[in-house]
């Protein structure tokens, strides 16, 4: 393998030094965009000009509404300009309230429990009807973007379900002295929240976390710990990679450890609280994501400018929020990234029998006390059709009456958990699913904790 001349360990240093550069620039497009935005209201208002004739009038009216059509139109790209140069923060979540039939309730976020790298977050509804609901636990995926990424999802379960999410922390603001985190460490706090949530509660995991929440399962079923969640949401889970590979997957077996060492793995510049950490930092995957898709990307923000011009300003605000959500990008621990890359990836010992945490075997035929349902996305382009449905064939001492697949017709991977399809087509689903499951299965009874499997001193 050639030397790469540049050394990628300290480009994070370089990108983070260019874009506090441009910052003064991305707030001018900013304020760019505000003006136009002023000028497109100003010439929307009515005017009366006296003393022209109707043709005139007409003319004129026209003409304002195309000065106005194309000062939006600037105001567009103005800030199409400052998203792609801004510096992004976590987003907050910001959900205050849920609609219940014809009720609204309110709602608050408390962290129900503290590790380095998660806080777990319970969206409290401040009525005692609505917090007796199911439990349904959100595992948001940690591969690169915040757990707010499940924004939608969370308003979405709301009205059905009592939520909780792991609300993964940024690999840069995680000191040094916290220590390390890599897979074994995801699979230890899923197993800690599914004790301090169970039994009676449901799990549901988007995508990266389906492997790791699968492996808490089996480990605690091994145990026969009875704190198991009654039933496992899977959405679009790369749980067997070898079936309909996609890009991700390519890119995943195509190279080597010492290509992914060399070329995605960073160093955390000196200012953030993770400093000297090595990351796979959020631009890097952002990149990555944008260019799996550069052309549809490019259409979708040109469009929100179009429909801004047209005065669609509803569709362009949703295109507009979710591209702020999506460039807010956050990095991973390299040793959670690399050991990922070759567990679940490369190696496939999920699937292939052989996979290991602290030593201890992840048997998925041992689960039986857990309904699984998997759902996955016709269009889906990250997560092959087949490779979440695979593990209904792995858990062979599961029931069949516990097992349910389902695929979505016409939904691709962010479909899976945002927007209206997954309000009308997989909610209920997920709905029908606990409802039919939340009963505990026969012999789910006294409690019999899984030893914690800690890590090596």
């Amino acid at each position: 393998m050639f030397h790469n001349p540049l050394d990628n360990r300290s480009l994070y240093n370089i990108y983070d030094f260019t874009m506090r550069t441009l910052q003064p620039y991305s707030d001018y497009y900013a304020n760019l965009a505000k003006r136009f935005r002023r000028i497109s209201n100003t010439l929307d208002m009515p005017v009366n000009v006296p003393y022209l004739s109707e043709k005139e009038k007409d003319i004129y009216n026209r003409f304002l509404a195309m000065t106005a059509s194309e000062s939006r139109r600037m105001a567009g790209y103005c800030y199409i300009i400052h998203m792609l140069t801004n510096i992004y923060d976590k987003p907050a979540f910001n959900i205050t309230e849920v609609k219940i039939g014809d009720e609204y309730v309110d709602v608050i976020e408390e962290i129900v429990d503290r590790k380095s790298f998660c806080n777990l977050i319970h969206f409290k509804k401040m009525n005692d009807k609505a917090n007796h609901m199911p439990k349904m636990l959100l595992v948001a995926p940690m591969s690169g973007h915040h757990a707010t990424l499940l924004k939608d999802t969370v308003i979405n379960l709301l009205p059905f379900y009592d939520v909780y999410i792991t609300d993964w922390n940024d690999a840069r603001d995680v000191p040094l002295i916290e220590g390390s985190f890599d897979l074994d460490d995801f699979i230890e706090y899923m197993i800690s929240y599914f004790q301090k949530l169970g039994p009676d509660f449901n799990v549901m995991a988007v995508c990266q976390p389906t492997v790791p929440v699968l492996a808490a399962l089996a480990l605690m079923s091994t145990a026969n710990d009875q704190r198991v969640p009654h039933t496992a949401i899977l959405l679009g889970g790369p749980i067997d990679t070898s079936q309909s590979p996609t890009k991700v997957n390519e890119l995943a077996t195509s190279r080597g450890d010492d290509w992914f060492q060399q070329n995605v793995i960073s160093i955390v510049p000196t200012r953030f609280p993770g400093a000297m950490r090595l990351v796979y930092p959020g631009f890097m995957q952002l990149a990555g994501f944008l260019s799996m898709n550069i052309q549809r990307h490019i259409e979708s923000l040109t469009k929100a400018v179009n429909d801004y011009a047209d005065n669609n300003r509803r569709s362009a605000l949703k295109t507009v929020n979710f591209y702020l959500e999506y460039f807010s990008t956050m990095d991973l621990t390299a040793e959670f990234y690399m050991q990922t890359i070759n567990t679940v990836f490369q190696e496939q010992l999920l699937t292939k029998g052989r996979f290991k945490s602290r030593g201890h075997n992840v048997r998925l035929q041992d689960i039986r006390n857990t309904a699984i349902l998997a759902i996955e996305g016709e269009r889906d382009d990250i997560t092959g059709v087949g490779q979440t449905r695979s593990v209904l064939g792995f858990c062979n001492n599961l029931p069949d009456s516990m097992k349910k697949y389902f695929l979505a017709e016409g939904v691709g991977h962010y479909g899976l958990f945002n927007g209206s399809k997954f309000r009308k087509i997989i909610i209920p689903e997920i709905q029908s699913f606990t409802e039919q499951h939340r009963q505990p299965a026969a012999g789910k009874s006294s409690a019999k904790p899984v030893k914690n499997i800690k890590k090596d001193a």
